[in-house]
């Protein structure tokens, strides 16, 4: 069974002082805005063959250098739209469901994240309604759905270590068949940093 998979990548745009805050007093507003757009870099690489359309969802308009990297690359670089990140994560579900049998939802900040572990997402597809790639801090990285339920996105303590097994939990309430990738981690403590040297991102 083929299935039209879209993939959509949600990022906060780089600006100093407004992304990557809990690294400031690493790197300095500069140095983790330039983290920041390198994260952004890597996840648009990836190469990404075997989905129907990419988007990359900015939150804060457009940004040219990012946006002619991504578009370069085969990406469509859009706005993301309003409300807290559970009701753009919906919209965007339901957006991307009108014109593909899946989508696929992951942000910038899991440089772990390459086309093995996208292969591995859109094959649990053809099985399964949901997907969902854990996160080490017990949150998610990716998450894959054949169907859209606002119970999935709404009321979410985001940011915590809840979300991956409220998301599981909702998932069994709507009856939907679901599979679990193998957990990565993501870049959001200094300690991220040395782990990021091991793959060769080195910031400027």
């Amino acid at each position: 069974m083929s299935l039209a998979i879209s993939l959509h990548m949600l990022a906060r745009a780089p600006r100093p002082g407004r992304v990557k805050t809990r690294l400031i007093p690493a790197l300095g507003p500069e140095g983790a805005c330039d983290l920041q757009r390198r994260l952004v870099e890597h996840t648009l690489s990836v190469s990404a063959d075997g989905f129907s359309q990419r988007f990359l969802w900015l939150d804060d308009g457009p940004d040219a250098e990012l946006q002619a990297l991504a578009e370069q690359q085969g990406w469509t670089v859009v706005e993301q739209p309003a409300g807290d990140l559970g009701e753009r994560m919906r919209c965007i579900a339901a957006l991307g469901l009108v014109e593909s049998d899946a989508v696929m939802l992951i942000g910038n900040d899991c440089p772990a994240i390459d086309l093995d572990y996208l292969a591995q997402a859109r094959a649990a597809l053809v099985d399964s309604r949901a997907v969902l790639g854990p996160a080490e801090d017990g949150g998610y990285v990716l998450i894959g759905l054949r169907q859209n339920d606002s119970h999935l996105f709404s009321d979410m303590p985001w940011g915590t270590e809840q979300v991956l097994s409220l998301t599981q939990a909702r998932l069994a309430e709507l009856d939907w068949r679901y599979e679990l990738l193998p957990v990565l981690w993501d870049v959001d403590r200094p300690e991220d940093l040395r782990r990021l040297a091991s793959l060769g991102m080195h910031l400027r």
